[in-house]
């Protein structure tokens, strides 16, 4: 095994180019990372929709002759117990004044997740931002149709917050196509919510500098990773699905 992994003596199922993932429950992974070893968390958690069950993106898949798969940890209070876990784990493993980035859904309904992920963010780090993605072009919905989601973005108290922007024209909105973020197409697209890596290399170049290590415990289908590389970062992802 090499020597160079971050946790010592669990396998990884992936090292290379400067990206270790681990196929785990992401729990167990952040138990065993080191205090104040990670420069920057992005990452895009199960929203607690119980997305693919029943719903409108299942009803579409049945009538396009496609079986869509139920998204594990997905129902309201599994997706709550992981966010709150990864919130109170990223007060330990970040840096002070490094920041964390979590994908979250911005619709209404009677559980308004953003508006509880925020003050779960803000009772264990100073909450900063909330990133409105404008998508475009319109999503799913019933009554108002969906083209946004939210970026959280909060930092570990204790020092001046990590930001490597210089032309002072970062706004709190990103449009359609701006720095080359445009959502994965439906006839790709393997999840509901599914991220283009653009999107977190938009918040790493931001936030962290070349050679910085990442953390994304919901690593999905691997973007936030591939954006590591791309950006020259290094990344360590977690994920249950093989």
């Amino acid at each position: 095994m090499p020597t160079d992994l971050p946790i010592a003596g669990r396998r990884p199922y992936y090292h290379a180019h400067g990206v270790t993932l681990y196929q785990a429950d992401c729990r167990d992974v952040l138990a065993e990372l080191a205090d104040a070893s990670i420069d920057f968390v992005f990452t895009d958690p199960p929203y607690g929709a119980d997305q693919n069950t029943g719903d409108l993106n299942a009803a579409l898949g049945k009538r396009a002759g496609k079986k869509r798969r139920a998204i594990a940890n997905d129902s309201s209070d599994a997706a709550d117990s992981l966010v709150r876990h990864l919130f109170a784990a990223s007060r330990r493993l970040l840096k002070p004044g490094h920041c964390l980035a979590c994908c979250c859904h911005g619709s209404g309904g009677k559980d308004l997740k953003y508006a509880k992920w925020s003050v779960w963010l803000e009772a264990v780090l100073d909450f900063k931002a909330a990133i409105v993605w404008d998508k475009g072009p319109m999503g799913l919905g019933w009554h108002y149709r969906r083209s946004y989601e939210l970026v959280l973005v909060a930092k570990k108290p204790g020092a001046a917050c990590q930001w490597h922007d210089t032309t002072k024209r970062v706004e709190n909105v990103i449009r359609p196509g701006q720095y080359g973020i445009r959502k994965v197409p439906g006839r790709v697209r393997k999840h509901p919510t599914q991220k283009p890596p653009e999107l977190a290399a938009h918040f790493l170049r931001l936030h962290t500098q070349p050679g910085g290590l990442v953390l994304d415990p919901f690593a999905g289908g691997g973007a936030t990773l591939a954006a590591a590389v791309a950006t020259g970062r290094r990344a360590i992802g977690v994920e249950l699905e093989r």
